[in-house]
C-alpha cells in the first residue's frame, strides 16, 4: 500500500483596499466613480472608502447619502490624493498628480486626445500605476466603459433631438411620436455601432422613420438583428446619403475613425438639408463627422448654420449624470471587490487579461503601446513586467 499525497487548501491572502474619491473639478463634469450602494458594498467586504465632500452633489449623492453606506467624508483633498488606491472619472491634472503619494495607484479615463507629454513623464516621476478604465476588457473582449457611456449617448441624442425641435426651444415645432395621420419625423443615423444602435432603437421606439448609413455591411447586419426589425440601412454612398439628408429632420452622427472622426457630410450637403432640421454630432469630441458642426457646451449647446439647428456638446452623457455614475459605479465595483480578493492589483494583473488591457502605466513605466507611438514616448510591454 502506497501513501497518497494529501493536498492542501491554499488560502488566498485577501488584500484590504483603502480607496479615495475626489471631487472632479473639471468643466461640466458632475458624474461620480462609485455610488453609495457601491461604496457600501465595497466597505462591506473590509475596504475603507474616503470621499472629498460634495464629490456626488452633482450626481444627486448627498455626503450624508456616502457615510451612511459606510463612506468616510473629508473637505481636505489632499487627505483623498494621498490614498493608495485613487478613483476619478477624468483623468488627473498635472496639479492632482503632484498631490499624489509615489507608488499610488489611479483608475480614471485616459482621453488621449486631451492630453500632454508632460502628463505621462508627471506619472513617471511619480512612479504610479495607472488604469484607463475605456480600455478595460471584459471576456468577450468588449469594452464596457465605452459601450455604456455609448449606450447613454445614443439614447440621449434622440431625446435632445427631441427637444430641440420643440417650439418653445424656437425649433420646427415638430414631435417625435407615430401620431395618426401626420407622417412620421424622418431620422438618419450616421454610424452603426453602439451609439447608432441605442439612437435607432430610441426613435424607433419614439415612432420615427430611421435610416442607418455605415461602411461595414457587418454592423449594419447586427443592428438590423438586434432591432429585431427590418430598417432601411446603406453603405455610405453620397448619392443616397444626400437624398436621405434632403428629407430627414433630424441626422445623428456618429462615426468613429481611428485618430479623427471622417467627415461624411460636407457643408454642400448640409445647404442642401431642410430649413429647421437638427444635426446632432456625438463624434465631436473626436472631431466631428459633419463639416459644418463645432464644439459648443451643456449651457449654451446649439448653433444655426446654414437654416439648420447644431447640436455639438462633446461630453453627452454629463447631461444624466444621475445614470452615468451608476452605469460607470457598476463597472467598477465587480473589478474593485475582485482586486481585494485576489490580494491586490499586482495578482490581478496577473491573472486578469482584461483588466491588463486597460493598464498604460505600471510602477512609472508607460506599458500602451498606441500613448507609446502618438507622443513619442518609450514604452514596455506590461507581459515582461509582471511575470
Amino acid at each position: 500500500m502506497l501513501p497518497q499525497e494529501e493536498t492542501l487548501e491554499i488560502l488566498k491572502q485577501k488584500g484590504e483596499l483603502f480607496i479615495g474619491i475626489p471631487k472632479e473639478n473639471q468643466y461640466q463634469e458632475k458624474r461620480v466613480c462609485l455610488t453609495p450602494d457601491a461604496v457600501n458594498a465595497i466597505t462591506a467586504n473590509g475596504h475603507k472608502v474616503l470621499i472629498e465632500s460634495g464629490a456626488g452633489e452633482g450626481a444627486n449623492y448627498s455626503d450624508k447619502d456616502y457615510t451612511e453606506a459606510g463612506g468616510k467624508i473629508t473637505k481636505d483633498n489632499k487627505k483623498v490624493f494621498s490614498c493608495p488606491l485613487l478613483l476619478k472619472v477624468e483623468p488627473p491634472t498635472l496639479s492632482e498628480i503632484r498631490l499624489l503619494n509615489p507608488q499610488a495607484i489611479i483608475i480614471s479615463a485616459l482621453q488621449i486626445k486631451t492630453q500632454s507629454k508632460a502628463y505621462f513623464e508627471e506619472l513617471a516621476r511619480k512612479r504610479i500605476t495607472a488604469i484607463a478604465f475605456e480600455y478595460i476588457r471584459d471576456e468577450d473582449g468588449k469594452y464596457p466603459a465605452v459601450r455604456s457611456l455609448s449606450e447613454i449617448a445614443g439614447i440621449s441624442s434622440v431625446l435632445i433631438a427631441a427637444e430641440i425641435m420643440a417650439a418653445t426651444n424656437n425649433g420646427n415645432g415638430l414631435m417625435f411620436g407615430n401620431i395618426s395621420g401626420v407622417p412620421p419625423v424622418e431620422v438618419v443615423i450616421l454610424g452603426a455601432g453602439t451609439v447608432g444602435e441605442f439612437a435607432a432603437r430610441s426613435a424607433l421606439g419614439l415612432g420615427a422613420n430611421i435610416k442607418v448609413f455605415d461602411n461595414s455591411i457587418t454592423k449594419l447586419r447586427n443592428i438590423q438583428t438586434s432591432l429585431n426589425q427590418t430598417v432601411y440601412t446603406s453603405t455610405l454612398q453620397p448619392k443616397n446619403l444626400l437624398k436621405a439628408l434632403r428629407r430627414c429632420d433630424v441626422a445623428i452622427g456618429a462615426v468613429r475613425g481611428r485618430d479623427r472622426a471622417p467627415v461624411v457630410v460636407t457643408q454642400t450637403m448640409v445647404e442642401q438639408m431642410k430649413k429647421g432640421a437638427v444635426i446632432i454630432d456625438v463624434s465631436i469630441d473626436m472631431g466631428g463627422c459633419f463639416e459644418t458642426s463645432e464644439v459648443t457646451t451643456h449651457d449654451n449647446p446649439t448653433q444655426e448654420k446654414c437654416g439648420v439647428i447644431h447640436y455639438g456638446v462633446p461630453n453627452m452623457p454629463a447631461r444624466y449624470p444621475k445614470t452615468s455614475s451608476v452605469s460607470i459605479s457598476n463597472i467598477f465595483t465587480p473589478y474593485l471587490l475582485k482586486i481585494g480578493e485576489e490580494g491586490g492589483l499586482e495578482n490581478s494583473l496577473r491573472f486578469d487579461k482584461g483588466l491588463r488591457n486597460g493598464l498604460y502605466m505600471y510602477h512609472g513605466i508607460l506599458t500602451n503601446k498606441s500613448v507609446g507611438e502618438w507622443f513619442d514616448l518609450k514604452y514596455s510591454d506590461i507581459n515582461f513586467l509582471i511575470f
